[in-house]
């Protein structure tokens, strides 16, 4: 996307948030403290995506509904966990922020849909 639009697309756009997670964890120093933040993170913004295309394809609108509740968790746990990535590793504070914006949108958008 050019000048910071975002796709409308939710499933290419959780999909690029995804892509971006891991990209961003790829530049994470590994120690005894980030080994965990960086699998928790990986874990929580690549299903983000997972359970919207899980969603998209549920049977009934209660399997809809359960599958957009794990999106919606799993965007705020994106968003805690790039919190404390940015605690453990101060230098690279700047790079989290766009995606903790992005996981706080998504947050958001799954929690309209959610609510209906």
């Amino acid at each position: 996307m050019t000048n910071g639009e975002k796709p409308y697309d939710l499933e290419e756009r959780t999909a690029q948030f995804g892509e971006a997670i891991i990209a961003f964890a790829k530049t994470i120093p590994v120690n005894p403290v980030t080994r965990r933040l960086i699998d928790q993170v990986v874990g929580a913004g690549t299903s983000v995506g997972a359970n919207y295309c899980e969603a998209d394809d549920a049977v009934s609108k209660k399997d809809f509904r359960h599958k957009i509740s794990i999106s919606k968790r799993e965007a705020r746990e994106a968003k805690f966990f790039l919190r404390m990535i940015a605690k453990a590793v101060p230098e690279l504070k700047e790079e989290a922020k766009p995606l903790w914006q992005e996981a706080k949108e998504l947050h958001l958008i799954f929690a309209k849909i959610y609510r209906g």
